[in-house]
């Protein structure tokens, strides 16, 4: 029985809230799967199950599958498409709304994180397993083409902003694979990739990576400004001071944050705590 017949059985509506994509292509599943390194030894932590098509997938690699669903229509779709599965669990919560601390006392190790993700939820997503978590070594996340382009981007091109200085900080990102619009049913309106961050240290030197990703905020309050006029505003600096900063850091005077790598925004981090002193 194909995914459709199997949603029509059990009457299930698609809710344009939850933003619902499914993949049905059995070649994608196991090349998803594939990419993501999963081996017999690794828990997955799946958010967004969806019909379970991907649960089932990674299930087959995996030693655990933990998956998070926000959408209790599924239920009985999932115990169709899930059924044998004996490795693989959904709870029915918003993963938003799981706090980061419980979710990883329950996984109990280290996990992957494999994520056919809503378009609407894919930066807070991303960002409260960058920000949050302790146990996470991987994420695997498919999201729309456009910010796959931003996660991956390198410094001073016109797709590299905050988000992915904040997760280059801790994470190497690399478009894995392409995916155009229609394996997903229902077909969406953008192309999407999958984007795998391997998770490692802080790099650079980084100790307060509170205040990095403050920096970097700062560094993007406005693209039109200089990265002085932006400090300037964020940390109530003086231009005297924040031209101060940014010459200790051996960035130009005149530079943007677009400009700035990891590297970059490391050195100018460490002269802002100084500064904070």
């Amino acid at each position: 029985m194909s995914l459709k017949e199997v949603l029509v059985k059990h009457g299930f509506h698609f809710n344009k809230k939850f933003g619902q994509n499914f993949i049905s292509d059995g070649n994608l599943l196991s090349s998803i799967a594939e990419l993501s390194g999963v081996t017999a030894s690794d828990v997955v932590v799946e958010i967004g199950v969806g019909a379970g098509t991907l649960t089932r997938e990674t299930a087959s690699r995996a030693k655990r599958v933990i998956g998070y669903e926000i959408d209790e229509n599924l239920k009985p779709v999932l115990s169709e498409t899930l059924s044998g599965v004996e490795n693989a669990e959904v709870v029915f919560r918003d993963f938003m709304k799981v706090k980061t601390p419980d979710f990883e006392r329950e996984v109990g190790e280290d996990y992957i994180v494999i994520a056919n993700l809503p378009y609407y939820i894919t930066t807070p997503v991303i960002m409260k397993l960058i920000e949050e978590a302790e146990h996470c070594k991987r994420l695997v996340i498919m999201v729309q083409e456009e910010v796959a382009l931003r996660l991956a981007a390198r410094e001073d091109t016109p797709e590299y902003g905050a988000i992915t200085a904040s997760v280059g900080i801790v994470g190497d990102a690399r478009i894995v694979k392409r995916v155009p619009r229609n394996m997903f049913y229902p077909v969406p309106n953008v192309d999407s990739a999958v984007v795998r961050i391997d998770i490692c240290p802080p790099k650079h030197g980084v100790e307060d990576l509170k205040l990095y990703r403050s920096v970097v905020r700062a560094a993007f309050l406005s693209r039109r400004k200089t990265l002085a006029n932006n400090l300037m505003q964020a940390f109530k600096m003086t231009r005297i001071e924040a031209d101060g900063v940014i010459a200790a850091s051996g960035i130009d005077s005149k530079a943007r944050g677009e400009t700035l790598s990891t590297e970059g925004f490391a050195r100018l981090t460490a002269q802002i705590a100084n500064f904070k002193k």
